[in-house]
């Protein structure tokens, strides 16, 4: 259908209230809660789950009971506070990089207003070049891009419009979620990671690993991702756990282990090195650290580059549709409120002022005031390119399926090759290619959410212009409190700063993304990359894209511990499960986005990461009153180690089962 016959949900001509204090004030505190909970999730795990349906089912509830408000509000509510999900994946994904690279001074860089203004330019990037794509991705292309989670988030705003009980589920989800991070982050009556490692003499597989943090959040990420992703999740993990250590830890001495430790700039003696005995006391951990996560690196790396080759045709097309479109586009001022976008010039103007304040602030990487204008110009470039490359993408298969670190690695390789094209070679480029990339992330992530909401409010009939607006707003307050949330995680405890760690993130947090891109920018500016480990993975995403496997899901399950993996495949085997009886009883699956089970999911996922959060910045502020309420000492002793262990599966295994039973139950949340 052409965009003239289509009629959004709200007729044009209607007077309904929209961009308002309350919508605007309430988007901005989802956009600072999600934005946490993100920022928690993705330095855990290096995943993230979309926001904007679970706002949407908040909006709703809130503006039912105390608020009021209209349809039009609660799509103001739900694209203000989506843009702190897509800007905190950015960021959690490319900037604690800083902390991995060669030089110990770029360390300096991770600090709040360095990651809160990258975070806020990259964001308003993302927003600003999909002013100009609206018109011919989200209007003209309507029947081609579907969109997905922008017409499921639709849908839900339709429906709550209609009537219907949405929230309750997820309510309950962040409920049971609450008590059980209760239970086991502040008095560890649950076990956080139950684990069995078998011995490094075992004669058949020496040094396996076997464990899992078995958290709610976790859970929620695997129901909500389903059965097929998360089990290719769990695979690579199986490889790494199963085949690669035990392989390693038969061939290679320990005194190779430790000198690859050593040359990684880490510590040996944390996995429990005897200088006397010149064995490990954790080798599967050693191995992990030494060998797997190098592999696993390269693995990841050539995954997302096989990902971003593969869309090639849709990013040359879209890229051509959305100029010519840009250049054809009628002179005749567009009347119709559901038509109206910010002006062009705000692209234009808003562009040159974002190279202007990377120039001049020197919070930001680059010697003077030139090198940082190139940075400024290549971030224009980039961004003009990958965004477009993302609104189209997304449009097809969704932002969860989004090769956002595809884009990235092309892009700080293009940048690496720039700056050695200028001479620029060494230690101290490398901060500066990785803001590139952290920027171009952080924009191409926003974009693709941006997209997601504005197909929302051009189905539900929203004003284009104040969409903008409140991606904008919402893209500067979730930054604010997005850089103190990656700072308040990245503070050591005391127990940790005792042994000399500096950074939690590395040590707590695995952030696997970051981690990989500065060993790609360390490999190619220093030439210092293991590359017989990356080509390893390398080889192992190609023979799973022969094997017609989608590497990149496979590279990161290798890259991140089974303990992360594990549990998040039991989350999608539920899925599977449930799925199979809907799919017997009533002939189809349910929804995805407004079943029962994805609901309570999404509580799951929230309630668990914010209590992450907080639990986290319980230990900063108040170590000895959480020392206080931790009962894993005495239960450990008084019970055992192993019964204490088994004690939590048992809570997972009720957790696990309250989300079958919710998720199996037959009836809709809400029928149109």
């Amino acid at each position: 259908m052409s965009d003239q016959k289509f009629q959004p949900f709200v007729p044009d001509d209607s007077k309904m209230a929209e961009f308002t204090v309350k919508s605007v004030l309430i988007g901005a505190a989802f956009g600072i809660i999600f934005g946490a909970s993100t920022v928690y999730l993705a330095l855990k795990a290096g995943l993230t789950v979309s926001a904007s349906i679970p706002i949407a089912v908040l909006a709703i509830a809130l503006g039912k009971l105390f608020l009021k408000t209209t349809i039009l509000e609660n799509n103001i509510i739900q694209t203000t506070g989506s843009a702190g999900e897509s800007i905190a994946a950015g960021v959690v994904f490319t900037l604690p990089g800083f902390l991995f690279l060669s030089s110990p001074d770029s360390s300096k860089y991770f600090s709040y207003f360095t990651i809160m203004t990258l975070a806020i330019l990259g964001g308003m990037l993302g927003t600003l070049m999909m002013i100009p794509l609206r018109r011919s991705l989200i209007v003209k292309e309507h029947e081609t891009l579907p969109y997905p989670e922008g017409t499921a988030c639709a849908s839900v705003l339709k429906a709550g419009e209609k009537g219907g009980d949405l929230a309750r589920t997820a309510f309950l989800g962040m409920g049971v979620a609450v008590v059980y991070a209760i239970l086991q982050k502040l008095f560890h009556v649950i076990a956080e990671a139950p684990t069995y490692v078998t011995h490094l003499k075992n004669k058949y597989l020496p040094s396996a690993r076997v464990n899992g943090e078995i958290t709610p959040e976790y859970l929620g990420v695997g129901y909500i991702i389903g059965p097929k992703i998360s089990g290719i999740l769990v695979a690579g993990g199986v490889l790494s756990a199963f085949v690669l250590t035990p392989l390693l830890a038969t061939l290679v001495p320990a005194d190779a282990t430790y000198n690859q430790l050593v040359k990684l700039g880490l510590n040996p003696d944390k996995y429990g090195w005897n200088s006397t005995t010149h064995e490990f006391g954790n080798n599967a951990e050693a191995i992990y650290r030494a060998f797997i996560r190098v592999i696993g690196a390269g693995a990841v790396a050539a995954g997302g580059f096989i990902t971003l080759i593969k869309t090639i045709p849709t990013i040359i097309s879209s890229f051509k549709e959305s100029v010519g479109a840009v250049k054809n586009k009628d002179v005749t001022v567009a009347v119709k409120r559901t038509e109206r976008d910010l002006n062009l010039k705000i692209v234009l103007f808003g562009s040159i002022g974002l190279i202007l304040i990377m120039s001049l602030l020197s919070i930001i990487p680059g010697g003077n005031v030139g090198s940082r204008l190139l940075l400024g110009l290549l971030v224009i470039i980039f961004g003009a390119f990958f965004v477009t490359v993302s609104s189209r993408i997304v449009g097809l298969i969704g932002s969860s399926n989004n090769p956002i670190s595809g884009m990235t690695i092309a892009t700080i390789m293009s940048t690496c090759l720039v700056f050695l094209a200028v001479g620029w070679s060494g230690q101290a480029y490398e901060a500066m290619a990785l803001v590139v990339g952290g920027m171009i992330c952080i924009a191409a992530a926003n974009a693709g959410a941006t997209s997601q909401d504005l197909k929302t409010g051009f189905l539900v009939g929203a004003t284009p212009r104040n969409q903008q607006i409140a991606l904008f707003i919402g893209a500067i307050v979730s930054s604010i409190v997005i850089g103190w949330t990656v700072k308040i995680l990245d503070t050591p405890t005391a127990e940790l700063a005792a042994k000399g760690v500096q950074h939690a993130i590395g040590e707590v947090y695995a952030a696997p993304q970051a981690n990989l891109m500065a060993v790609i920018i360390k490999g190619i500016q220093s030439n210092n990359l293991d590359w017989q480990y990356v080509m390893v993975g390398v080889f192992i995403a190609v023979v799973l894209e022969l094997c017609g496997v989608k590497a990149l899901s496979f590279a990161v399950g290798t890259y991140l511990p089974l303990a992360t993996t594990l549990p998040i495949f039991i989350g999608g085997f539920i899925r599977g499960i449930v799925d199979r009886q809907a799919k017997k009883e009533n002939g189809s699956q349910e929804d995805d986005d407004l079943s029962k089970g994805n609901l309570f999911a999404t509580g799951l996922v929230a309630g668990g990461a914010l209590f992450g959060v907080l639990a986290a910045i319980l230990t900063v502020f108040w170590e000895d009153g959480m020392k206080a309420i931790n009962f894993e000492e005495k239960l450990s002793h008084n019970l055992g180690e192993s019964i204490y262990m088994l004690m939590g599966v048992l809570f997972f295994a009720i957790m696990a089962f309250i989300l079958y039973r919710i998720g199996s139950k037959k009836e809709k949340i809400l029928k149109e």
